[in-house]
């Protein structure tokens, strides 16, 4: 069992195909299959079962995942620092980022990175909190951008930002700029995310400790479905500034701030025995970069 072996292996078991897999190596299809079919004969294990549309990984193949993942991350972490040493910043990461950060000002950073680092592949997937802590564990994420949890997690936990809520509206019904009081909130038309979902933990967090309950009559954990609603009706909702931004920016919404101010706080964990590739430092830096470029310039609205 060799790296290029390893290789295949992983981007086959992550892709379910063989065709997606080349694609993702850069390599013909017969090549995938010749280097599984190897493996499986070194392994004397069947490593998938062949469907018509599908490579479904065996008993043997995911126990296979698990082992190799932290092999090859080591393997690819070793090779980023040798290539550091020389200016070169290449290899893939997979990110775990928050719905209202990639609806926000994530798009166009995305856009420079690839621009500024063309051998790096990055792959950015979308989730809870809860979902990203788990993977991040596995391996299977470098690093996710959650909301900071309450609890030690046994995980590196870097602070991103500090970013406010604020009360969102269609643009068209904004009738003042002045701040909401806490109190006329219980009085909204609101829509917010289900209590399985991040941001509504914080929301209920700050409503608890101010004695308030809210009666939901619509909930929704897309932060852009909600957006449309509240676009479009007399619907209100209460969402991070920067998850608003593009809206704001759009002239489709609205955004009051919130007094006393609701808070959410957000930051970058990673499994500190699967340290950061000079392609994850670098993705983070420019991260923290458009954050502060974000807040600065009132992307937020309220």
């Amino acid at each position: 069992m060799d790296f290029r072996q390893i290789s295949y292996f992983v981007a086959l078991y992550e892709e379910g195909s063989v065709t997606r897999a080349a694609q993702r190596l850069n390599v013909v299809q017969p090549a995938v299959s010749m280097q599984i079919a190897k493996l499986e004969r070194d392994l004397n294990q069947k490593l998938f079962e062949r469907l018509s549309k599908a490579m479904v990984p065996t008993v043997a193949g995911r126990t296979l995942y698990r082992l190799v993942v932290p092999v090859l991350r080591g393997l690819t972490l070793a090779r980023g620092h040798m290539a550091k040493l020389s200016g070169v910043t290449s290899g893939r990461i997979t990110i775990g980022m928050l719905a209202s950060l990639a609806v926000s000002f994530v798009p166009d950073m995305l856009i420079a990175f690839a621009k500024d680092y063309p051998e790096v592949e990055v792959a950015v997937v979308d989730g809870y909190s809860s979902t990203f802590i788990d993977l991040v564990n596995q391996g299977a994420l470098d690093f996710a951008v959650i909301n900071k949890p309450p609890r030690r997690l046994g995980l590196s936990v870097d602070p991103l930002v500090e970013e406010r809520m604020v009360y969102v509206t269609a643009a068209a019904r904004k009738q003042t700029d002045a701040p909401i009081e806490f109190a006329e909130l219980q009085q909204a038309r609101l829509i917010l995310p289900s209590q399985r979902h991040g941001l509504r933990t914080e929301l209920d967090r700050h409503f608890g400790a101010r004695d308030v309950s809210l009666d939901l009559q619509l909930e929704m954990d897309s932060i852009q479905g909600i957006c449309e609603i509240v676009a479009r009706s007399d619907w209100s909702t209460i969402l991070p500034s920067l998850g608003v931004s593009r809206g704001i920016a759009d002239g489709h919404l609205a955004a009051r701030a919130i007094t006393p101010p609701m808070t959410r706080q957000l930051a970058i964990i990673h499994h500190p025995r699967h340290p950061l590739t000079p392609a994850a430092d670098a993705f983070i830096e420019r991260l923290r970069e458009h954050v502060g470029k974000a807040i600065d310039r009132g992307d937020h609205g309220g």
